[in-house]
């Protein structure tokens, strides 16, 4: 039974892609590992209507009825929205039902109904207005799991993993409340998860330096000798293969990229920025330090295509795959 456990699929913002590019990964993955949408389903059906998509959606009751229903239709346990939802225009009044959809999926998860949660792409502005106190998912995912400090964020594509040590605050208060300590959290979150989840027995890992040049020997700030260097130390005396710092300007280039199989990065953008370019489509948001394993796509709500038939589905793919790969990872080495 555990082996054919679907992956519970959250809704994110209605007026969103995340209908479109559901149906279209349903599309893609119907011979493999099954999902089910925690979403309302009249919704669902009228999106693969006015686009075109030659998608049935079947509302199934719970996860075993999700897994038989899978090859033939799109499972979704259904979930009305409070107001019509019209792409490209989000609406408050559903803010609730976009966060009720995150809570059920990760409590099916925990209860051992479903095997990951993959979350569709939210607009945080939109859900801060209804009273949503979070930065993001990371750190909402964390409070629903019970941990007492924020999960690690990870952005993964075939030819570059990142960490960022610092996620969603503005770049001034990042780097001011940036810690050894923190740094080397991070990194052990890290090397666990790319052991336990990815296979790697032992990870190499690079850090990044904070400032340009990583400091050039305190000539352009004293953060990478004070800060940074300690969190490398700390991090190689647990047997971790960490390596650093290392100037972030060069360590993207792909003669360094081979020589690692993550780069730890101080802030948002020096993560996220390298890896976007290089790889867009195929990256995928990772939450690690969870009990449970969840991914993303890793782009936003595309407003400005929503309803237009021209969202690409390939990251929500390669994170229903991820997902999949992971759980039966964790499984096999329980």
């Amino acid at each position: 039974m555990a082996a054919t456990l679907p992956l519970a699929l959250t809704m994110g913002e209605p007026a969103g892609i995340g209908a479109e590019i559901t149906l279209k990964a349903w599309q893609a993955t119907r011979g493999g590992r099954p999902f089910v949408l925690l979403d309302d389903a009249a919704r669902v059906e009228s999106t693969a209507q006015s686009l075109g998509l030659s998608v049935p959606v079947r509302r199934v009751r719970d996860a075993v009825e999700a897994v038989d229903a899978f090859r033939n239709a799109l499972p979704v346990l259904d979930r009305p929205l409070r107001h019509p939802a019209t792409p490209g225009r989000p609406d408050p009044a559903n803010a609730p039902s976009v966060l009720e959809s995150i809570r059920e999926a990760v409590a099916l998860t925990r209860s051992g109904q479903t095997a990951a949660v993959v979350t569709n792409p939210i607009h945080k502005a939109v859900l801060m207005g209804a009273g949503f106190r979070h930065p993001g998912h990371t750190e909402f995912l964390g409070e629903l799991c019970g941990l007492t400090e924020p999960p690690v964020m990870m952005l993964a594509s075939p030819g570059l993993r990142v960490v960022p040590v610092t996620i969603h605050e503005p770049l001034a208060a990042a780097i001011a409340g940036l810690t050894t300590a923190k740094i080397v959290r991070a990194g052990r979150i890290a090397a666990q998860s790319l052991a336990r989840d990815l296979g790697i027995a032992r990870p190499r890992i690079a850090v990044a330096g904070l400032n340009p040049h990583a400091g050039e020997e305190d000539r352009l700030g004293t953060e990478d000798r004070a800060i940074v260097a300690p969190a490398v130390a700390a991090l190689k005396a647990d047997g971790i293969a960490a390596e650093g710092p290392f100037p972030a300007d060069t360590m993207f280039a792909p003669h360094a990229r081979a020589r690692y199989d993550l780069a730890l990065c101080l802030y948002h953008d020096q993560a996220l920025i390298p890896l976007k370019a290089l790889d867009f489509a195929h990256g995928v948001d990772v939450t690690l330090g969870l009990p449970i394993v969840r991914t993303s796509p890793d782009h936003g709500t595309a407003f400005e295509i929503a309803g237009h038939g021209k969202a690409d589905p390939t990251s929500l793919i390669a994170a229903l795959e991820l997902a999949a790969a992971m759980d039966t990872r964790r499984r096999a080495a329980a």
